[in-house]
């Protein structure tokens, strides 16, 4: 989400956030000529509304809120389509602010209050790429997350 994902400002508008995820989504949709359902962009806003991590578990309680008989969500049609970003370090789910960029992401997690940033360095991915070429591999997804401390939690200790 191209900085950190929580502890945004006060004036920060969420819904906005929201609405242009979503506008990203149904471009980059029709660009691969794949549906957006009423359910993927539920998911989607769901993910997006919070501006940190959620974990599929949460993304289907708020789901089953709206919806007693709502199927689990799949988030990974939105994985595939380059709409959300998966974190195992926390076993959660980012929205990807650039959808519509082929990137693989590098995450800051921190370790103690688990605020993400995204680097989306495109050197470091061609130097990963490069590397696991000159071993006799082709990536074909990369994500890497390295877990540190964030400014905040810095000051705290």
């Amino acid at each position: 989400m191209g900085g950190s994902t929580n502890g945004q400002p006060a004036a920060h508008d969420h819904a906005r956030c929201v609405r242009q995820a979503v506008a990203r989504a149904e471009k980059v949709c029709a660009a691969k000529q794949v549906r957006l359902t009423p359910l993927r962009r539920r998911v989607l806003e769901i993910v997006w509304r919070r501006h940190e991590p959620i974990g599929a578990y949460e993304i289907l309680a708020q789901l089953l809120r709206g919806r007693p008989k709502a199927a689990p969500p799949t988030v990974g049609f939105l994985r595939q389509a380059g709409l959300v970003h998966r974190l195992d370090t926390l076993n959660a789910f980012l929205g990807c602010d650039r959808p519509e960029d082929e990137h693989a992401g590098q995450f800051l997690v921190c370790s103690r209050c688990r605020r993400v940033a995204e680097i989306g360095d495109f050197v470091l991915d061609r130097t990963l790429r490069k590397r696991a070429s000159s071993l006799g591999f082709r990536v074909e997804a990369s994500v890497v997350e390295i877990k540190a401390t964030c400014a905040q939690c810095a000051k705290e200790r």
